[in-house]
């Protein structure tokens, strides 16, 4: 039988449907991440995988959040799991982008405000565009 990735009343998935996901991004994020701070030196190709493992790790942890987010406050065309998994991976894109910013000393509050403020509206623009295309089923 074909899994729809909404139930058929137009439900989001349970928690239960995220949770390996979750798992498998904060374990290989928070044991790469421990891996590169403590038994790496902080070269060019160490430096990138504290980015990728920080981006793993910040994703895993904003899963939930971001599923509960979609489930509180429900939309129209509903939120599948596509649009969960992009709104934490947006979560996992700003963190290493403000520890990249840290590092060069250029991190400001009013800058890392506007970081955030643009990812919040790129996936409000793509909100927009997915709702503008969404046909909902006829009933004949």
């Amino acid at each position: 039988m074909y899994n729809s990735p909404m139930q058929s009343d137009n439900r989001p998935q349970p928690f239960s449907y995220y949770l390996p996901a979750i798992l498998i991004l904060l374990a290989l994020g928070g044991g790469g991440l421990y891996y590169t701070v403590n038994y790496l030196l902080p070269t060019v190709g160490p430096r990138w995988l504290l980015y990728f493992c920080l981006l793993l790790l910040g994703a895993g942890l904003f899963m939930p959040l971001t599923w509960f987010i979609n489930r509180r406050f429900p939309s129209t065309p509903p939120a599948g799991p596509n649009v969960v998994i992009r709104q934490a991976l947006w979560f996992g894109v700003f963190a290493p982008l403000l520890a990249w910013l840290q590092i060069g000393r250029v991190l400001t509050f009013p800058l890392g405000t506007i970081l955030g403020a643009a990812l919040v509206l790129i996936e409000f623009l793509i909100r927009m565009w997915e709702r503008s295309r969404w046909k909902p089923d006829q009933a004949v």
